[in-house]
């Protein structure tokens, strides 16, 4: 060891002084906080270079050991140490089905209310009055279509009352009880309802077939029943009011029992496989807001007012009819009164009669033969001289003839008879 040391003595002792030099100038040396060296005492503390120095050789194996310390304890807590995970496990299963039972009660409950909410809006709208009742049961059968509601003879209701929804008709009340009461469901094959196409207007009868599906059957073959047309209820049953939606055509097929006739297959409106709430059109007295009553009632008012300005009128009218003695007559019947006298006041004016009618004159032609001669012969004329002139004559009115003239169609108005003509006595005489 001497012999070593004293080989190298001079290199130990060289790197003994650089040593004591470099931890000299670490100790009083110090680094501001952006890195860089500062001497002057006038500078803000900073860190010594030795305490810089001496963290940069502690820092990485205590990081080390750090990691090492949490390696193991995630080892230890997510490997090792597992005899309390099971329970936690299960605890945690039953928080979550229980949270899952929650969330579904919650969102049954949502939708709940927004059926009721919608049903409620209907009710409130609707002119009829309605009972609400809630679905509780079926038959069970499939051929049997009818369910059960909690609402009953105690709540107003009676057979044959129509059971509807915000969408549209359900059926019908079929039996009574004291709590609860049967439906029998429009799709069932012993149902029937009055229903009308809103654009063609063609009628027939709704019911159900053998596979629950609605169709309307009686309907002669029509080329304008299309599908997706509305049907509506046509209120002819005395059950269903009228205008009530019940579906849309699906698709028209031909009767098999009957060439001329057809079946209309229809989608109902309501769901009729999941129903929960319905309405039970408990009267048909139609219902008014109080808006409504103030507005009939000031109609009312409006129309009483007219009927009595009316009277008035009309009694006006009589005491003037009264007070006018030539627009009545007493010696004539109330239908012949001049008041109700509908003939013609401006009366078509007839040509003068003809003072000698022969066989050419209107209303003599029917009565006169075709061979007959003038109804009276003309007046002899005396012999005169060649150079003496002709005397006029009067003549005289033609005489009877001597076949009765056939009756006129209609009497013609009195008229002022025409003058009497005087003609030559060279000339025979003419008609006028």
């Amino acid at each position: 060891m001497e012999s070593l040391f004293a080989r190298y003595r001079n290199l130990v002792v060289l790197m003994a002084l650089l040593l004591a030099q470099m931890i000299g100038l670490a100790v009083q040396v110090r680094r501001s906080g952006d890195g860089r060296n500062t001497l002057d005492p006038g500078d803000r503390s900073g860190v010594r270079l030795i305490r810089l120095w001496a963290n940069a050789l502690v820092s990485p194996p205590e990081r080390l050991i750090h990691s090492i310390k949490l390696g193991s304890e995630h080892l230890w807590q997510n490997y090792l140490d597992l005899h309390n995970v099971r329970e936690e496990n299960q605890e945690l299963q039953k928080t979550i089905d229980r949270l899952r039972l929650e969330q579904a009660a919650l969102l049954e409950d949502a939708r709940q209310g927004q059926r009721l909410q919608a049903l409620l809006s209907f009710q409130e709208k609707y002119i009829y009055k309605t009972v609400a009742a809630q679905v509780i049961g079926s038959s069970g059968s499939e051929q049997s279509r009818v369910f059960y509601i909690d609402k009953g003879s105690a709540d107003g209701l009676d057979k044959d009352m129509a059971v509807i929804t915000a969408d549209g008709i359900v059926g019908k009340v079929r039996d009574v009880f004291p709590n609860s009461s049967q439906v029998l469901a429009i799709n069932d094959q012993s149902s029937g309802a009055g229903v009308i196409l809103e654009t063609t207007r063609i009628r027939g009868i709704l019911r159900g077939n053998a596979n629950g599906q609605v169709q309307i059957v009686d309907i002669l073959a029509d080329q304008r029943i299309k599908p997706g047309e509305v049907v509506l209820t046509a209120g002819g049953d005395q059950i269903f009011p009228r205008g009530l939606p019940v579906g849309v055509v699906d698709k028209v097929v031909n009767d098999p029992e009957r060439d001329s006739f057809i079946e209309v297959l229809v989608t109902p409106a309501a769901h009729l496989d999941r129903l929960d709430e319905v309405l039970v059109i408990s009267s048909t007295q139609p219902r008014f807001s109080p808006q409504d009553q103030q507005d009939l009632a000031a109609s009312e008012e409006l129309k009483g007012a007219e009927a009595a300005a009316i009277k008035e009128q009309k009694k006006a009218s009589e005491v003037m009819a009264e007070r006018l003695p030539g627009l009545i007559d007493p010696n004539l019947p109330p239908d012949q009164q001049p008041l109700h006298d509908t003939s013609n006041p401006n009366p078509v004016a007839h040509p003068p009669q003809a003072l000698r009618p022969d066989r050419f004159t209107p209303g003599a032609a029917a009565g006169t033969a075709p061979g007959a001669t003038d109804e009276a012969a003309p007046e002899p004329r005396a012999p005169t001289a060649p150079d003496s002139p002709a005397k006029p004559v009067e003549q005289k009115p033609p005489a009877a003839a001597k076949t009765a003239p056939a009756k006129p169609a209609a009497k013609p108005p009195a008229q002022s008879q025409p003058p009497k003509t005087t003609l030559p006595r060279d000339q025979p005489g003419r008609n006028p």
